[in-house]
């Protein structure tokens, strides 16, 4: 199910400025001595093998206001309105089109879930498995185990290989998967070809988001992150669509497997012409050619601005660091908390809602899991598209506790329709209202939000690493979710079930309220220094 799929009014603010991180020793030093001066972020170590206790006081969640020069694009844009100059910033324009054949990886994503919803009865009658609901499941959801090992091993690969290269190269198994499992006689193919998939899907739920992170302009970071989910939503949506004529023809389901190959192709073809990670090819001693990245993608006027943040934070055996270190702080508290959020986003109940919803609308009389799964993908696709409007204006957290808050309204509505006796058919459209309100806010924050943020929070030297690891656990509890759903259902009911993801959802929204910092408008490198009390000891020395 989508990792990464509370109203909340919109109210205008101003452009956020472009954050500029420090030129020079002298400006490196005043920027941390401000911080340390301001409290910006802090945390006290209670947990065995110096974990954070991620204590963070009210009045300190926020970064502080940096008070650095401005940068060379905001001084030439008064000037050309003073009419003194010319010049302006390069904005988001230059990065959308290397982010959106990143996001193919995502649509891959988004159309291998629901490719197998509704064939896969027609997989089981032509392969000789039907009626058997364990090897059902079991091609549905073999590729969780691949997308495990591939979040798992992601790390290592991009570190050595970089972004560009490992998109193409794990684009391999998502295209052998899916033409294996396409030209299928027999179940052990079918498995052999999922698990391929998941391979790939693994390694890439990783690769997307740090990529992304590291090219897009930091003002416009978060708009361009969230179009993972996106890309996530109009797959699911792709993939339902395609799906519609398996209902009446038993054989379609090779066909959709076949077309699953030719975004592999587009992408393997597209990332040929996309750049590297600046920062990574700063990290691996390739600095003229980051240069050239950032001017094409960020504009002249930032090359040695972004360079010298790059140098302030890289050391050199970054290539080379191990699993160790998130045992270490600061590595460990993003870990600790890039961990916790999956978790949460998880047991929160994305994928028992998901699942439940085609039940809670035949009620209503949507017979059709498919035109239940479509009217769910779209209010996904919609909350999706308004999250990239919003994420760089409302910020990170704000959105991550509207969605969490929005989701246990939800869940306590449906649980209270379920649970107390009102008109039959009230009920069944609190419930649907209730399931519609859920995807909706979980599209807001909760889907998109988690993912984007934990590499913003992570260093340079582990934000592969911190990531892999996340995401391993988000595919653990994404198993067990999907494990023992149907099991607490029969056992206890829809409602408590329901009343318990809405719980969690409110513990989501308080863990982010205190432990969740503010990030929108903040490089990379601001990030880093400010969370890293080494820089601070660095400078006292």
């Amino acid at each position: 199910m989508p990792p990464p799929v509370a109203a909340l009014l919109y109210h205008p603010v101003g452009p956020v400025p472009t954050r500029t991180g420090p030129t020079s020793q002298q400006d490196r030093n005043h920027f941390l001595i401000s911080l340390r001066e301001t409290g910006a972020v802090h945390f006290r170590t209670r947990f065995p093998l110096r974990f954070g206790h991620l204590t963070v006081s009210a009045e300190k969640k926020q970064f502080p206001e940096l008070r650095t020069r401005k940068s060379d694009s905001e001084i030439f844009s008064v000037e050309k309105d003073d009419g003194e100059n010319s010049g302006s910033e390069v904005g988001w324009l230059p990065s959308f089109p290397h982010v959106l054949v990143a996001s193919m990886s995502n649509f891959l994503f988004g159309y291998h879930i629901g490719v197998m919803n509704g064939p896969i009865v027609s997989v089981a009658r032509e392969l000789g498995f039907e009626g058997n609901t364990i090897l059902e499941g079991l091609v549905v959801s073999i590729f969780i185990a691949g997308a495990f090992l591939g979040s798992a091993c992601s790390a290592s690969i991009i570190d050595k290989l970089g972004c560009r290269r490992t998109f193409q190269l794990v684009t391999i198994p998502l295209i052998l998967g899916a033409l294996i499992s396409a030209q299928a006689h027999s179940l052990y193919e079918v498995l052999w070809g999922r698990f391929l998939v998941g391979l790939g899907i693994g390694v890439n739920t990783v690769l997307v988001p740090i990529y992304i992170s590291e090219v897009a302009p930091t003002k416009y970071r978060g708009s361009l992150g969230s179009i993972c989910q996106v890309g996530t939503c109009f797959g699911i949506i792709s993939s339902l669509f395609l799906g519609l004529p398996s209902e009446n023809d038993p054989h379609w389901w090779r066909t959709l497997l076949y077309f699953a190959s030719i975004p592999g192709f587009v992408l393997v073809f597209g990332m040929q012409f996309a750049v590297d990670s600046p920062r990574w090819l700063c990290k691996v001693g390739r600095k003229d050619e980051a240069k050239i990245v950032i001017q094409n993608l960020w504009g002249e006027s930032e090359v040695e601005r972004a360079i010298s943040d790059f140098e302030a934070v890289i050391k050199d055996d970054d290539v080379n660091s191990n699993w160790l270190e998130l045992l270490e702080e600061p590595h460990s508290r993003v870990a600790v908390i890039g961990a916790s959020l999956f978790v949460l986003q998880q047991f929160s109940g994305i994928n028992g809602v998901l699942y439940f919803s085609s039940l809670t609308f035949q009620d209503v009389g949507i017979s059709s899991s498919a035109s239940a799964s479509l009217l769910v993908g779209i209010t996904n696709f919609i909350g999706s598209m308004l999250v990239s409007y919003l994420v760089d204006k409302q910020g990170r957290q704000k959105l991550l506790v509207g969605s969490y808050g929005g989701m246990a309204v939800s869940m306590f509505l449906v649980a209270t329709a379920i649970t107390f006796p009102v008109e039959e058919q009230l009920g069944h459209n609190l419930s649907i209202l209730g399931t519609l309100l859920y995807i909706f806010s979980f599209a807001l924050g909760a889907g998109p939000i988690t993912g984007l943020i934990i590499p913003e929070l992570s260093s340079n030297r582990t934000r592969g690493k911190v990531m892999g690891f996340s995401f391993s656990v988000h595919w653990i509890c994404n198993f067990l979710v999907g494990l023992f759903f149907l099991d607490l259902v029969e056992k206890f009911g829809v409602a408590p079930v329901y009343a318990t993801f809405g719980g969690v959802s409110l513990l989501a929204a308080i863990f982010a309220s205190y432990f969740i910092v503010e990030t929108k408008g903040r490089s990379l490198e601001e990030i880093e220094m400010s969370l890293n009390p080494n820089f601070a000891a660095r400078d006292d020395e």
